[in-house]
């Protein structure tokens, strides 16, 4: 059963597709890749797309308005994106090693059928967040038509012009992105790699001349790293600091636990690993301190702190500048909904009926089912949000946790990868009937856990605890799954990474 733990990757759809593997649990998508392409570069221009948004730059800039000092701020963000740099390489080795995506991966700790749990639960929540995204995104492609063109201000009206909720204007434009993604997505990895490898470095030249015009308006003197008054110093700033790193990392919890998806396609570990540092510690300083500079010159130019980058374009005087600064943000949107949102319930629904649903099938199950929810209502009621999305989010550290456990404590980094696609009940990974109770049973316990402080926020302490969700449930769903799963049949027994026949 021995055998070297080199993989490669690199099986696309297609009719007339022979596999030996069971049916039941795969297709061209989901199987181990042939050929592994993706050098470091190809890593570090995902996190360029995942990074450089307007989600993005709100979330940098709300770091340095915590009411703490420049330099606090910027310890906080590198410990906080550190963390992130290590889970991220966690995350990348098992999917990179055997060539397969997030939800195949699960099966060793869920089972062969177990897996759909977190596959189903990660789709879900990605779904959600892929329609408020792609709204977002329509938000200001609409900001900068009504700039172009004052006449449209009447069809931006939805109480006048509009149905379900949103405008005739917003309709068209959450219609034109919506195509524009899938369309995207449609023509395969190869294509969405080219995309983000263009999208990360456009915002970036977007953001150097950004800021270049704001300091020759205001002077150099003008720029401030502390956006607000400083009001925590000494020991009192300790809390704020470490809600601050909790931020970064709650940030970055969907696209860690998605990473595997896009690890996969590494030509080698070590590829992955040179990628995701210069894509998070190196890039997301730069970007951070880009964002603070920009930010900050925006009070002394235009009488107001704009926490939005397409509202600080909006301002310049200049329609080339309007249209190309906005038009780069919203590209750059796209590039993270489709790498953060698309690509990995494409996977998900595929995993629950490989015969009948592609990954592609499994993408447009996803687009269809982001325009199902109207995302614009979800996102105009926060306390939708917090009931259903962020009780859904209680999920992702616990699922974190389970992964990390079973690869590296449970199973010391061995894996039969044969064994993910035989439903055989001699398969290591069938468990009972397909269906692994310890993993599930550490997963519910860790939400449960987790979703606590989600909702009862009003409670005594909670809006501290809130902050460290899904390190609580990340921790929690490691400790119980390791707890119950050394003890039983699940732990290695000799046997190191298969490589399928035939690779």
């Amino acid at each position: 059963m021995t055998a070297s733990t080199t993989g490669s990757a690199g099986s696309s759809t297609g009719a007339g597709h022979e596999s030996r593997y069971d049916p039941r649990l795969a297709n061209s998508d989901l199987e181990p890749l042939k050929h592994q392409s993706w050098g470091s570069y190809n890593i570090f221009a995902f996190w360029m797309s995942d990074v450089h948004s307007v989600g993005g730059y709100v979330t940098a800039g709300s770091l340095f308005m915590l009411g703490l000092s420049s330099w606090q701020v910027l310890v906080a963000l590198l410990v906080g994106i550190g963390i992130v740099n290590v889970f991220c390489n966690l995350v990348a080795k098992p999917s990179q090693v055997t060539g397969v995506p997030y939800p195949v991966i699960c099966r060793s700790a869920f089972g062969v059928l177990g897996a759909n749990v977190p596959a189903i639960v990660r789709g879900l929540i990605a779904v959600a967040w892929y329609g408020i995204q792609t709204y977002l995104a329509s938000a200001a492609l609409t900001i900068v038509l009504l700039k172009l063109w004052p006449a449209l201000m009447p069809y931006a009206q939805a109480g006048t012009h509009g149905w379900l909720g949103l405008s005739t204007l917003g309709w068209g434009c959450f219609a034109l992105l919506w195509v524009l993604q899938a369309a995207v997505f449609w023509t395969g990895m190869e294509t969405i790699r080219k995309f983000i490898d263009f999208c990360g470095p456009a915002v970036y030249v977007v953001m150097f001349v950004l800021a270049g015009y704001l300091i020759h308006r205001a002077g150099w003197s003008a720029i401030d790293l502390s956006l607000g008054e400083v009001r925590y110093t000494g020991w009192a700033s300790v809390p704020v600091m470490m809600g601050a790193i909790a931020l970064v990392v709650s940030y970055f919890s969907g696209p860690m636990l998605n990473f595997g998806d896009f690890s996969r396609y590494g030509r080698s570990f070590a590829a992955v690993k040179r990628g995701n540092f210069l894509g998070l510690p190196v890039n997301f300083l730069v970007f951070s301190i880009l964002v603070v500079v920009t930010t900050s010159l925006t009070l002394p130019i235009f009488g107001e702190l704009i926490t939005d980058p397409v509202e600080t374009v909006a301002r310049i005087d200049s329609t080339l500048a309007i249209v190309l600064g906005a038009l780069t943000f919203t590209i750059a949107t796209i590039g993270i909904n489709i790498v953060a949102n698309f690509i990995s319930p494409a996977f998900d629904f595929s995993n629950a009926n490989p015969q009948r649903i592609s990954w592609r099938a499994g993408g447009m199950i996803a687009a269809v089912g982001s325009v199902l929810i109207t995302p614009w209502n979800l996102y105009n009621s926060p306390e939708v949000i917090h009931y259903t999305l962020e009780t859904l989010g209680a999920f992702i550290g616990p699922l974190f946790g389970v992964l990390i456990a079973d690869y590296y404590l449970v199973r010391k980094q061995k894996v039969v990868v044969d064994d993910l696609f035989t439903m055989s009940p001699t398969g290591r990974y069938f468990y009972r009937k397909g269906y692994h109770p310890q993993a599930i049973i550490a997963t519910v316990v860790g939400a449960v856990l987790a979703v606590i402080p989600v909702l009862w926020s009003n409670g005594p302490g909670m809006k501290t605890v809130v902050q460290y969700t899904w390190f609580i449930g990340m921790l929690v769903g490691l400790a119980v799954y390791y707890a119950i799963a050394r003890r039983s049949a699940v732990a290695a027994t000799g046997d190191s990474v298969q490589e399928p026949a035939g690779r």
